[in-house]
C-alpha cells in the first residue's frame, strides 16, 4: 500500500495533473473517477490507483478483478486527487491520437460530389476555447449529436486538463479530434476538401436553422469572452445567427455550438 504523497508513483500523479507538459512529454492522461475509468479503453490503461475506502466495498473489487492496481491509503489518495471529494479510484491513460485524415475518414470530395450520409464529415471547430467545463461539454454533446471530429486551435484549453477529463463524461475516448498549431492552415485544407464553414456571428444574416447542413460541414466556435478572431472569421464560407430575445447579446459558448450541432443531426436524420 502507498502510504506516502512523496511516493515516485504519487508525484507523477500530481505533476500529470497540474502540468500539460508532463503529459504531454509521457503521453499519459489521469482519468479520475468509476465512469471514467471504466469508459477508457483496457488497452490503453497504463496503471490504476485506488483508495482503501474504495476498496472495501464489494461492489469495487468486481470491477476491479481485470485490472492490475495498486492501493493508496484515504489521505494519500484525498491528497493527489484533483477531486474535493474523490471517489477513491483514478487511472493513468494513454493519449489518444489521431490524424485529420482519420476525422475525414472516406470522405473525398473528388471523388464524388454527392457523399452519403455515413461518410460525410459533420466537425466541431474551436478557437481560444478556456473553460475546462466548457470544453468538455461540446466534446460530450459532440459525441450526442453525431459530430465526426473535434479540431482545436493551440490557444484552447488542453483537452487532457483533469476538469476536461471529467466533465466529457466518456465521450473523450470515443469523439475523434485533432490538435492544430496552425488553424488557418487547417481550416484551408478542409475547404480544399470541400467541406462548408459557418461561424455564428453578428453579421450574420441567415438563422442557424436555415443553411442545409446535410453536405459536409463545420462549425467555427471562438473564444466566451471574445468570440473568434478577425482572421479566424473571415475563413467562414458563411456567417449566420442564433435569434437573441431580450437584452441577451450572445449564448454560452458550449449551448452555442449545441444548438448548431443538433439543427445538424436534426437534418441528417
Amino acid at each position: 500500500m502507498v502510504t506516502s504523497s512523496s511516493n515516485p508513483q504519487m508525484k507523477r500523479i500530481v505533476q500529470l495533473n497540474k502540468k500539460a507538459k508532463t503529459r504531454y512529454d509521457q503521453r499519459v492522461f489521469v482519468a479520475e473517477g468509476i465512469k471514467m475509468c471504466q469508459e477508457a479503453p483496457k488497452e490503453q490503461i497504463v496503471a490504476v490507483y485506488v483508495s482503501e475506502h474504495f476498496l472495501a466495498e464489494p461492489k469495487n473489487q468486481e470491477f476491479l478483478e481485470d485490472y492490475p492496481y495498486e492501493v493508496v491509503s484515504d489521505k494519500v489518495f484525498a491528497a493527489v486527487s484533483d477531486t474535493k471529494t474523490p471517489q477513491g479510484i483514478l487511472c493513468l491513460v494513454k493519449m489518444p491520437q489521431y490524424s485529420l485524415e482519420k476525422l475525414l475518414g472516406d470522405f473525398n470530395i473528388s471523388k464524388d460530389g454527392d457523399q452519403p450520409m455515413a461518410n460525410c464529415p459533420h466537425l466541431l471547430i474551436l478557437e481560444g476555447i478556456q473553460d475546462p467545463g466548457n470544453l468538455g461539454t461540446m466534446i460530450r454533446t459532440a459525441e450526442g449529436a453525431g459530430v465526426t471530429g473535434i479540431i482545436m486551435s493551440k490557444t484552447t484549453v488542453d483537452i487532457f486538463n483533469p476538469k476536461v477529463v471529467r466533465s466529457t463524461m466518456g465521450s473523450l475516448f470515443r469523439v475523434p479530434f485533432y490538435l492544430t498549431d496552425d488553424l488557418a492552415k487547417t481550416i484551408g485544407t478542409l475547404k480544399k476538401q470541400g467541406i462548408t464553414m459557418y461561424a455564428a456571428h453578428l453579421k450574420g444574416k441567415l438563422s442557424y436553422d436555415q443553411p442545409n447542413y446535410c453536405s459536409a460541414c463545420g462549425f467555427m466556435i471562438g473564444n466566451e469572452g471574445n468570440g473568434l478572431t478577425p482572421e479566424t472569421a473571415a475563413l467562414a464560407d458563411q456567417y449566420i445567427r442564433i435569434p437573441m430575445e431580450g437584452r441577451v447579446e450572445s449564448l454560452n459558448a458550449s449551448i452555442a455550438a449545441a444548438l448548431l450541432m443538433y439543427e445538424t443531426h436534426r437534418q441528417r436524420r
